[in-house]
């Protein structure tokens, strides 16, 4: 990854990076908040105010790297990141104030903080099939709790501003102020099914008249990339993490050419690979149905290889077209293995 400074900044020795106004203000180039010109981290997000932006040529912002324990405020509570390789977001909620998650992913609470369950939108059995949490935990202040998920990756929070919504892959949230609405968007299709994973859903999360702090985990690095309008780029499903809801999301086949420029695959050599893979998918769904725990996802594993010989001329992508903020994940994973 080249190092640069991105547009309508200066080098070392120049202005303080994002400064609109030196006087007053500064930027962050990560959720575009305003922050005290003394500031050295962003009061919505945690980023980094006073070193380099990290941005490839390709346009890919690194997600910021929050300094241990720096605060992120919203509302009359604080958050607090801690740790690099599996990070924990730590929580100290104000009287009034509550957040949601996954029940799995709480590491550790006071005693005295409240405990409370929320249904979900689709309805129970929609939702189990799906693989899907069908309700939510609740966790309500006065007092603090802490969230992690057990498995390598970086945090990246999101402030979301009153009448903007964000779409996330299921299972990436970490931990969400209750100011939020919690909904979901179906994706289409089967193949879109069988190439992004177990999962038909999309997570979004919309702010009404108060802001509100979304926080997810990425498997692996975490980058973000935004686009103008009309401008695209190509994902592979397993990468996507989450889009400004803005971004137009679709399924495109990407077909493969020989060096002739003739189609790839076919004929009889595609037969014969789609009756060897597609038999040993088959038989990989039905193992994994007898021995998992996790059936709709072990039967899908399963299926995805039956199919992928259906595909071996082609790949399946995600195509996000502008505009608007696309997430990506460099640890690739099926839609239900969040």
């Amino acid at each position: 990854m080249n190092l640069r400074w991105p547009p309508g900044r200066r080098g070392p020795g120049g202005s303080v990076p994002g400064v609109t106004d030196t006087s007053q203000r500064v930027q962050c180039r990560w959720c575009r908040g305003q922050s005290p010109a003394s500031a050295t981290t962003c009061e919505r997000c945690g980023a980094p105010l006073d070193i380099r932006n990290l941005v490839s040529d390709a346009g890919w912002r690194q997600a910021p790297q929050i300094r241990d324990l720096t605060e992120i405020r919203w509302s009359s509570s604080v958050a607090q990141v801690d740790g690099t390789v599996v990070p924990v977001v730590d929580v100290e909620l104000g009287a009034g104030d509550a957040v949601f998650f996954e029940h799995h992913v709480m590491l550790w609470k006071d005693e005295q903080t409240a405990m409370a369950v929320m249904d979900t939108p689709g309805g129970m059995k929609q939702r189990l099939l799906s693989g899907m949490p069908f309700v939510l935990s609740v966790a309500h202040g006065p007092g603090r709790v802490s969230f992690s998920r057990d498995a390598p990756g970086e945090v990246v929070v999101l402030p979301v501003d009153p009448g903007t919504e964000i779409d996330a892959r299921e299972h990436a949230m970490l931990v969400a102020s209750a100011g939020l609405t919690y909904s979901f968007e179906q994706l289409q299709g089967v193949k879109l099914m069988l190439a992004a994973g177990s999962g038909m859903y999309l997570d979004r999360f919309a702010a009404s008249d108060a802001p509100g702090l979304l926080v997810l985990h990425g498997f692996g690095n975490v980058l973000q990339r935004e686009l103008a309008d009309g401008e695209r780029v190509q994902v592979e499903p397993g990468g996507f993490l989450y889009k400004d809801s803005s971004v137009r999301m679709e399924l495109v086949t990407q077909p493969f050419e020989t060096e002739g420029g003739a189609p790839a695959g076919g004929g009889a050599q595609s037969a014969k690979g789609f009756a060897s893979r597609g038999m040993a998918g088959l038989r990989a769904a039905r193992e994994a149905m007898k021995g998992s725990s996790d059936k709709v996802g072990g039967l899908m594993s399963g299926l995805q290889a039956a199919v992928g010989a259906s595909t071996s001329s082609s790949m399946t992508l995600l195509a996000f077209t502008g505009p608007g903020r696309v997430g990506i994940q460099s640890m690739f994973v099926g839609f239900g293995s969040g």
